[in-house]
């Protein structure tokens, strides 16, 4: 096959921003220079859901694991120099999905741009929100309708746009099965096309069913990952032809982007990681029939802290050497025919039916939350003890853990750390923007925004008058919380122990002796602090010391640290357990460890996991935190035999 006939390869992109919106911008157009073919916007914990920097809850949050977008002056800076008529952008934004939308489409304008040219894709899966990353806002029938507003808007408006990017990556990494991701992302898909079918004419349906985009993940096992590709594809075209009567094959095309797997990278050797990472590239890539439209790779120390430049410009190098040194893209699909491959689709393919079949008699998607959820805590703790137990073998984890300390990580600028000064920049910027703007014209798009919500007009207009108004991200999210009501989401963490006894006699015993001196069960509380949604490393924590005998007090998600120092206070509790992933656990737990003291709980223990350096690690503890967790503490029952000696033989009296 000569090099013109060479298929054309998929986006390159990395997905980035932290800091502030003129740091990421420089980001961007340093990486788009790399040869960085597509953008994917990462945003800060505040704006993904809805509150501004100057929020109680953002404290500590601002710019860490995204970039900080308040108002339409910092998306004008985060696209400074970035032709959008030109720029295929993906953004990482669900429940804020209408508002990052008007805000980039405000931009475009300024710009110039022909509105109806833009290219790009807005998450906007709140349904896995629900399971797996809780940077939901509303409840689950308000956010459908949202959705569906954003893809009728773009339909009439923005006919390039994907606007509605169903997202299985996080159910992967919320420990979902491959029939889980199959069946639970297209439940997804169907629930929000069921709901279109009332805002979309019959003639331009099935143009919206080609707009649908899927975002995915792909594990280790990139054989059986390679096969869930496939089986996505062909149920994908089952469901458009015989559910909704889609009868173009261009519209039936299953169109996705990819993340490899974020959840098996390892703090222990990350070197390693690399491997991992090209491997589960693979998985998206070897079948033609199935190759990604896009793919962004982690970065091999994630598991360590925030990505260097350095870190994304390999993994960006990893992509283009299989593009562009390999033959790859010179052949036919590489496994059509092959017997193990067929019989592998369609045994995922039977599994993923039986999964939606027991979705559709709940309801559908929306009405079985709480059921997926409690389906992707159970799977999850089963890969836990898989890797717990040495069945799944883990290299430099479980198994040939002794080797040479890696030069990697070596020096101080081994991983990137968000400047402190970064969350007042961002706060002084946003006073400014407040001080500046005509406040009448804030107020009247307030109003109009808080009718079309209340009325259930579309709210794509309003926001984009808003966004044009100088209406900010906080201001939005207030509107649509006082309109529709906030969520809690499930936890999926029974009270009742599980069946499970392996390896818990001992712990049971220890638990036990505890409860004879204190009379009770040892009550533990466990929780999250701040905006951090993932809450998978907490759910197992807590369905373990319940396993063991402990009286659980899961709090869940997106608490202040007032509101869990209350809540020890009030339970009595023996010990509190806190999960951080989002790089917050210095100024989170400065003001909870203060809290603490105010409250006269100092003789509670506090245990902390996270992804935590080393040098943060022992700045908690000497805040008076009694244990520290990192991604390398894999072995719960170890955990466990800590939070019972940490609670003691001997009550510690109060000071």
């Amino acid at each position: 096959m000569t090099e013109t006939t060479k298929d054309r390869p998929w986006l390159f992109r990395t997905y980035a921003g932290h800091s502030t919106a003129k740091a990421s911008n420089a980001l961007y157009r340093s990486n788009l220079a790399k040869g960085q073919t597509g953008l994917s916007v990462a945003f800060d914990l505040p704006t993904q859901t809805g509150y501004d920097s100057d929020h109680e809850l953002s404290r500590g949050e601002v710019g860490k694991v995204g970039v900080p977008v308040a108002h339409l002056g910092d998306m004008r800076t985060l696209f400074d120099q970035i032709p959008l008529e030109q720029m295929n952008t993906s953004m990482t934004i669900n429940a804020p999905a209408p508002w990052l939308l008007a805000l980039y489409i405000a931009v475009a304008e300024e710009q110039g741009a022909d509105i109806s040219k833009l290219q790009g894709t807005v998450q906007n899966d709140i349904i896995k929100e629900y399971l797996s990353r809780g940077t939901y806002i509303c409840p689950p029938k308000p956010s459908l309708r949202m959705i569906t507003d954003v893809a009728a808007y773009t339909r009439e408006h923005l006919p390039k746009w994907n606007p509605m990017n169903v997202c299985s990556y996080h159910l992967q990494e919320a420990g979902a099965t491959p029939e889980q991701e199959l069946a639970f992302a297209l439940a997804t898909a169907t629930a929000v096309l069921d709901d279109l079918t009332t805002k979309v004419a019959p003639e331009h349906f099935p143009d919206m069913v080609g707009r649908i985009s899927f975002f995915v993940n792909a594990g280790i096992r990139f054989v059986t990952e390679m096969c869930k590709m496939r089986a996505f594809v062909e149920l994908w075209d089952e469901i458009c032809r015989d559910r909704y009567g889609v009868e173009d094959a261009k519209y039936r095309r299953f169109r996705y982007g990819v993340q490899v797997n974020s959840l098996g990278l390892t703090e222990q050797q990350p070197e390693n990681n690399v491997y991992r990472i090209l491997i589960e590239m693979l998985a998206v890539t070897l079948s033609k029939n199935a190759r990604a439209r896009a793919v962004q790779l982690p970065a091999w120390n994630e598991a360590l802290g925030l990505p260097r430049p350095w870190d994304q410009q390999w993994s960006l190098r990893m992509q283009q050497i299989l593009a562009y040194e390999t033959d790859l893209l010179e052949y036919e699909d590489l496994f059509d025919g092959n017997p193990a491959v067929s019989a592998r689709v369609e045994d995922l393919k039977a599994n993923a039916r039986t999964e939606l079949a027991q979705i559709d008699a709940l309801g559908g998607a929306v009405a079985a939350i709480d059921y997926m959820k409690s389906r992707l805590v159970e799977s999850n703790s089963e890969r836990i003890v898989g890797v717990e137990t040495g069945e799944t073998v883990v290299v430099g984890v479980n198994r040939w853990t002794q080797g040479e300390p890696s030069p990697l990580t070596a020096g101080e600028d081994a991983i990137m750390v968000v400047d402190p000064a970064v969350e007042a920049d961002q706060i002084a910027r946003l006073n400014a923007w407040r001080a500046e703007r005509d406040a009448d014209a804030v107020q009247h798009a307030l109003k109009a925004l808080r009718e079309a919500a209340a009325t259930g007009a579309n709210i794509m207009p309003p926001s984009i008058a808003a966004a044009k108004a100088g209406v900010t991200t906080g201001e939005w999210g207030d509107v649509m919380r006082n309109v529709f009501g906030q969520y809690r989401g499930p936890t999926g963490v029974s009270k009742n122990p599980s069946n499970r006894t392996e390896g818990l006699d001992d712990i049971r015993a220890a638990v036990d002796a505890v409860a004879a001196r204190l009379g009770r069960r040892p009550k533990f509380l466990v929780g999250k602090p701040g905006l951090d949604g993932h809450s998978n490393g907490a759910e197992q924590i807590a369905a373990r010391a319940r396993d063991c005998g402990m009286e659980i007090h899961y709090e869940g998600i997106r608490l202040t640290p007032a509101e869990i120092v209350a809540a020890a206070r009030e339970g009595n509790v023996d010990i509190v357990g806190l999960s951080i992933l989002s790089g917050s656990h210095i100024p989170l737990m400065e003001s909870l460890m203060a809290e603490m003291r105010a409250a006269g709980l100092t003789h509670v223990p506090v245990v902390v996991g996270g992804i935590i350096p080393e040098d943060d690690a022992r700045r908690l503890q000497a805040m008076g935190v009694a244990k520290v967790y990192t991604p390398k503490d894999f072995e719960l029952n170890r955990i466990m035999f800590d939070i019972v000696g940490l609670i003691g033989p001997e009550p510690v009296a109060a000071e």
